[in-house]
C-alpha cells in the first residue's frame, strides 16, 4: 500500500504533468509506475529518436522495405517537404479540394439528373475509411451540409443496409471510392455494387463518382477514361493508416462541412511540440515512452483506450489499426525475430465499467489503460440530476472513480485531457498519436510504415477465389453427380485444402448464385455437393 501512495501522490502528479494552455491538451503519466531513473535513462536513446525524427522528415527513406519516404507531416505542414514539387503538390491539392467543395455546396456540380448533392457515400476499407468514419461521427451536427454514408467492408448485407438508408436519396449522393493501389479488392467491389445500384435507378455511375488515388493507378486511369467528376491524389509516401489528413480525409469531411483549416492547425501545432527534445516538454515522447516503459521495449502488452466521451468512441477503431499495423512486427530492421506489437481494445466510459472492468480489477495485469477525458459535457445547460450534479458530472466522476479503483489495485493508467470535441482538438489527438508511434518504433528499431502480413491475407484470400472457381467448374462439368469433400480434394488436385474446401462448399450452397447444392451427411463433414444434371 505504501508504494500505493507514492504512486499516487500530489507530488509525482505535479512533476509528470504535461499541460499546454493554447491547445488545451493535458497528459497525466503520474499513475504508470515508472521510476525517475527510467526517464533519465532514455534521454539518450532519445538523443537518437530525436536526430532520425528530422531526417524523417526532411525526406530520408523511414520505410526501407518499400524504399519509401514518410511525409504525413508534411500533409499539415507542406513548407517542411524535401522539395519545392512536393509542397505545390500538397497545398495545390488542398486548393483543389476546397474550390471542388465550394462547387459541390453551391450547387455549381450537380447529380446527373440536375440534383444537388446532398450525401455523400464513401467506399474504401481499413485506413482510408476508418479515419475519415471516426472524424465525420466525432464532428457531425445538425448543421452539416451534406450526409455521410461509408461502405467499408464487402459485406453484401452490409452495402444492402447502407444502400437502403440511403433510398430514393441515392439521386442526390455523391460517390467517393478511395484506393491507394487503385486494386484493393473490398474497395473494387463495393465500387461496383455501388456502381449497378445507380444503374438499376437509370443513372451514370460517373456522374456520381470521385477517385482517390495514386496517380497512374487502376482507379485513376477508370475514372479518367470514365469521366468521373474529379480525381484527387493520393502520394507514394503517405500510408493509409496516416492518410486521413491528405485527400482521403480532408475531401469529405470538408463536403460534410467540417473546419478542415482547423483540423490542419491542430495537428500542425502537435507536432511542432512533439520535435522539442526535452521528454518533458515533448507530449508525443512521454506517450511514446510510456508504451516503452510498460512492454519494456519487447511488446506484447495490451493498452485499453477508454474515451469517456459518445463523439469519441471510434477513436479505438482508428488507434487499433494506427497502433496495431504501425507496430505489429514479426523482425526488426536488423533482420532479427521480435515478434513486436501492442494490442489494443476498448469501447467508452462508463460503458465499460459495466462490461470488462471486472477483468480489468480482478484479472490478468496484462494491460494499461488510456483514458480520453473532454472536460466540456455539452454546448447547451445542464440541468442537476441528483445529488446537485449534472450528468456530465457523473460521467467524470465515473472516470475519476475507475481510475482511482486500477490504481487501488495496482493497475497502471494515463489520462489524456482535451477542453471540448472539435475540429481543432481531433488534430491534436491524432498529430499525438502519430507521432508516439513514431518514436516508439523508432525506439525498439522496427519498420512502422510496411505491413507485409496483411498482404499475406490477401494473397490467401486470392487463392481462396481462385480454389472456389476451381470447384464450381467440376462440379458444373459432371452435373447430377456427388461428391464428397475428399473426392472433390483429389479430382482437383487440393488434397491438402480440405478444410477450407468444405468451407466455400457450404457458402456456395447457402448462396444459390452458382447453383450448388449439398446432399446432408452424417456427420455433417461426410456431406455431399453437386450442380443439378439436365432434367430429362
Amino acid at each position: 500500500m505504501e508504494e500505493l501512495v507514492i504512486i499516487t501522490s500530489w507530488a509525482r502528479f505535479k512533476e509528470y504533468l504535461y499541460y499546454d494552455q493554447e491547445m488545451e491538451l493535458l497528459l497525466d503519466i503520474s499513475r504508470m509506475d515508472f521510476s525517475t531513473e527510467f526517464l533519465m535513462e532514455m534521454n539518450e536513446p532519445m538523443r537518437d529518436v530525436y536526430h532520425q525524427i528530422q531526417l524523417m522528415e526532411k525526406g530520408a527513406v523511414a520505410n526501407p522495405d518499400e524504399g519509401r519516404m514518410v511525409g504525413h507531416y508534411w500533409l499539415r505542414n507542406p513548407d517542411l517537404a524535401p522539395s519545392a514539387e512536393i509542397a505545390q503538390d500538397i497545398k495545390g491539392t488542398l486548393r483543389e479540394i476546397l474550390g471542388f467543395v465550394e462547387q459541390i455546396h453551391e450547387g455549381r456540380i450537380q447529380g446527373e439528373n440536375g440534383e444537388p448533392f446532398r450525401n455523400l457515400l464513401l467506399v474504401g476499407v481499413g485506413g482510408s475509411i476508418l479515419g475519415p468514419r471516426f472524424v465525420a461521427d466525432a464532428l457531425a451536427s445538425p448543421r452539416d451540409k451534406m450526409k455521410a454514408f461509408f461502405i467499408d467492408n464487402g459485406d453484401p448485407d452490409g452495402i444492402d443496409r447502407v444502400l437502403g438508408q440511403i433510398g430514393e436519396e441515392l439521386k442526390a449522393t455523391l460517390c467517393i471510392i478511395i484506393s491507394k493501389s487503385g486494386g484493393t479488392v473490398e474497395t473494387r467491389n463495393g465500387m461496383l455494387e455501388v456502381r449497378k445500384a445507380y444503374e438499376d435507378i437509370g443513372l451514370s455511375f460517373p456522374g456520381h463518382a470521385v477517385a482517390i488515388t495514386q496517380r497512374g493507378s487502376r482507379l485513376d486511369k477508370l475514372s479518367q477514361r470514365e469521366g468521373w467528376l474529379r480525381t484527387f491524389p493520393m502520394w507514394d509516401w503517405v500510408g493509409g493508416r496516416t492518410s486521413l489528413l491528405s485527400a482521403v480525409g480532408l475531401l469529405s469531411l470538408a463536403l460534410q462541412g467540417i473546419d478542415i483549416g482547423e483540423l490542419l492547425q491542430g495537428a500542425r501545432d502537435c507536432d511542432q511540440r512533439t520535435r522539442r527534445p526535452d521528454i518533458l516538454a515533448n507530449p508525443g515522447a512521454l506517450l511514446a515512452l510510456m508504451w516503452y516503459y510498460s512492454t519494456q521495449g519487447q511488446g506484447g502488452k495490451q493498452m485499453v483506450v477508454l474515451p469517456y466521451k459518445d463523439r469519441l468512441e471510434l477513436f479505438t477503431k482508428y488507434l487499433q489499426q494506427l497502433i496495431m499495423e504501425s507496430l505489429g512486427k514479426e523482425k526488426n530492421l536488423k533482420g532479427e525475430t521480435v515478434h513486436q506489437g501492442m494490442t489494443v481494445y476498448g469501447n467508452k466510459g462508463s460503458s465499460d465499467q459495466h462490461s470488462y472492468l471486472q477483468q480489468l480489477l480482478e484479472g490478468p495485469d496484462n494491460f494499461f489503460v488510456t483514458f480520453i477525458e473532454v472536460l466540456k459535457d455539452r454546448q447547451a445547460f445542464s440541468a442537476y440530476m441528483e445529488d446537485n450534479s449534472t450528468s456530465g458530472e457523473y460521467l467524470q466522476a465515473f472516470l475519476l472513480g475507475t481510475r482511482e479503483a486500477l490504481t487501488q489495485k495496482g493497475r497502471e493508467s494515463l489520462t489524456i485531457t482535451v477542453k471540448e470535441v472539435n475540429a481543432y482538438t481531433i488534430g491534436v489527438l491524432i498529430a499525438l498519436f502519430e507521432r508516439a508511434v513514431s518514436i516508439y518504433a523508432l525506439l525498439v528499431g522496427i519498420n512502422a510504415y510496411h505491413q507485409p502480413a496483411v498482404e499475406m491475407g490477401k494473397k490467401a484470400a486470392g487463392q481462396a477465389i481462385q480454389l472456389k472457381n476451381n470447384i464450381v467448374q467440376f462440379l458444373k462439368s459432371h452435373p447430377g453427380k456427388k461428391f464428397s469433400v475428399p473426392e472433390l480434394a483429389l479430382a482437383i488436385q487440393e488434397e491438402e485444402h480440405q478444410e477450407m474446401l468444405f468451407k466455400l462448399l457450404l457458402h456456395l450452397t447457402i448462396n444459390t448464385e452458382h447453383g450448388v447444392n449439398m446432399e446432408p451427411g452424417h456427420p455433417w463433414s461426410e456431406s455431399r455437393f453437386f450442380v443439378d444434371g439436365p432434367i430429362s
